[in-house]
Formats: C-alpha cells, structure tokens, sequence
C-alpha cells in the first residue's frame, strides 16, 4: 500500500510530487471541497516505479475538490507529475454517498480521507500492480 506517494518523494518521478502538491494547495479554498473517491488505471511509462514485469496498474486515490470533474482533473495532473500514465479514472463519490450505497469504509480510509480534505491534497491509499495473465482463469 502507498498511504500518500509524497512519502516516496525521494523514489525516482514520485520526487516531483511534492512541486505538484504546493501547486494545489495554492488553489482558492472559496468552495467548499468535498473527498471523492477515484480508481485510477495507470499504463506502464519508463521511470515510473511499477515492478518489473508489470503492465500497468490501479490506484485507488482521496482526492479533495469542489466537485468530482476537478477531483478527477487534479488527480491525473498530480499523478502525471509524478511519472504515471494515467489511463482510466472512474468515481466513486464522497464518504456520504459511498456510505449511502451500503459501503463500509474502514477507518483507516476515514482518516486518509479526512487526511486529503484537511491538505486539499491527492492520497493513494492503495496501488495494485498489473502484470500479463492477471484475470486469467
């Protein structure tokens, strides 16, 4: 699990994330944000610190925003700061709507979540590397 990739700021691209991060958290606080969360589909980019022999991956992120386009937006320019090629993002909605589905959220994800909102910040709370055959029955 990668709780927050700026913990892995020194590790090849993921150093650039830290720019990234001050660039957003210039941005106007005037709306109020709200924590979506997204599922990222990453294909494979030289540098990007996947495994070797992976083809690409999935990152399950909290990222705060006025709205979930620009939860989405911000996501995917943080994460190609970063070194990743983004693919796919699908959302999942806020806590509250999460929650309203039927879903359990562990607390550990609570406080990421609260964690993205207090810093107006992206988490990847998980990453799952791809790798050929993966799927295969």
């Amino acid at each position: 699990m990668y709780p927050d990739l700026r913990l892995a700021r020194d590790q090849g691209p993921l150093r650039n994330l830290d720019a990234a991060a001050r660039l957003w958290q210039a941005a106007s606080m005037a709306r109020p944000q709200h924590v979506y969360t997204l599922l990222v589909e990453i294909g494979r980019k030289p540098g990007d610190d996947l495994p070797e022999g992976a083809t690409g991956g999935a990152l399950v992120c909290y990222a705060a925003g006025v709205d979930e386009a620009e939860a989405v937006r911000e996501t995917v320019a943080v994460l190609k700061v970063a070194g990743l090629a983004p693919l796919d993002v699908s959302g999942y909605g806020t806590l509250d709507e999460r929650l309203a589905e039927g879903h359990d959220i562990a607390d550990e994800d609570r406080g990421l979540m609260d964690r993205a909102l207090r810093e107006n910040a992206v988490i990847v709370a998980q990453m799952t590397p791809f790798f050929d055959g993966d799927g295969d029955d």
